[in-house]
């Protein structure tokens, strides 16, 4: 069993990890009322804009609670309250940030093709986050994985602690989660701007799918800390690490496309000029792909088969460090 530090330091680590994504769309809703934008939304669209604030404000509420609860009730004690606690309000909070989530997604996807469109796009959206916070977990906690049952017995002698390797993955997910939580602010913002209504339609539906593609991002992000929290109630297991390692690199591929689909918007607004900008916006996801996923390939082929720089370094440092331990 994890210790009831790690587990407490887990837990407040991953509410932390939600919390960025409820503060960026909260700074979103304020903001969104005053711009010019704003005004020229349906009315319809307008009060979804405010229940979509009041469920942020709901989410905050909830993710920064535990801190209050540590606080004021244990007096700053690791217990199993606060632990329990704090994964119960994180569940609960997932649900009016998804919720909110997906009323955004309706309204960028109402202003740039209609109602239908929108309330597609945030159904789809409400779908997706909901199938991945909650669903594959109801689904999961009936399964019997045999990777939790030999959690502390998981790492190769001599490696990585399968406690490290779950706070190195966390780490990695927050890493890249900012970034993405940022960019959509900024991609919902961007609609209710004259510019973007200045914009060709191929310019507009560009972007709209470039947010479409971040949100998934997002999404999928949030998941390991949904995961471990309904799962795994907060354990270290190796099938969390696993599962939270293929996540994280899933969340990868359409943060590249949303990323490239936004500069293709840039570089068309800059240029005046479709065939640049697709050539620009595809070398550049080639650029991203090609890196987090072709060389990474290359180097973990080149590491199995004992060939290559990586692997001349991994055998030479563990010999150094022998060497020093025999001085």
């Amino acid at each position: 069993m994890a210790r009831l530090k790690d587990k407490v330091q887990n837990a407040l680590d991953e509410a932390r990890l939600l919390i960025l994504g409820t503060q960026v769309l909260l700074g979103l809703q304020f903001r969104a009322v005053f711009e010019r934008g704003f005004e020229k939304l349906p009315s319809r669209s307008q009060y979804v804009n405010l229940i979509a604030l009041c469920l942020l404000l709901i989410a905050l509420v909830l993710l920064i609670w535990p801190g209050a609860y540590h606080r004021v009730v244990t007096k700053g004690e690791d217990t199993e309250s606060l632990h329990r606690f704090t994964t119960q309000v994180t569940e609960l909070a997932l649900m009016p940030f998804g919720i909110a989530l997906s009323l955004n997604v309706f309204v960028a996807g109402e202003k740039i093709a209609g109602s239908l469109a929108g309330l597609a796009f945030g159904l789809g959206a409400g779908l997706m986050a909901f199938t991945f916070w909650y669903g594959i977990e109801a689904v999961e906690k009936t399964k019997d994985h045999p990777e939790r049952k030999h959690e502390a017995t998981n790492s190769e002698p001599g490696g990585t602690k399968l406690r490290d390797k779950i706070e190195h993955v966390l780490t990695e997910t927050r890493v890249v989660l900012p970034g993405a939580q940022a960019l959509v602010g900024f991609q919902f913002i961007t609609m209710l701007t004259e510019g973007f209504d200045n914009l060709p339609p191929a310019s507009k539906y560009v972007h709209f799918a470039s947010l479409c593609m971040i949100a998934a991002c997002i999404i999928l992000l949030m998941t390991p800390a949904a995961y471990h929290r309904i799962v795994e109630k907060g354990e270290e297991t190796e099938h969390f690490h696993s599962f939270a390692s293929k996540v994280l690199l899933a969340a990868m591929v359409p943060l590249a496309l949303g990323v490239c689909g936004d500069f293709y918007v840039v570089v068309a607004k800059i240029t005046n000029a479709a065939t640049i900008s697709a050539v620009a916006a595809m070398a550049m996801l080639l650029l991203f792909y090609g890196s987090w996923f072709g060389l990474t390939a290359y180097w973990r082929s080149e590491r199995k088969h004992g060939r290559g720089w990586t692997a001349n370094y991994n055998t030479r440092q563990p010999r150094a460090e022998s060497s020093g331990d025999a001085r």
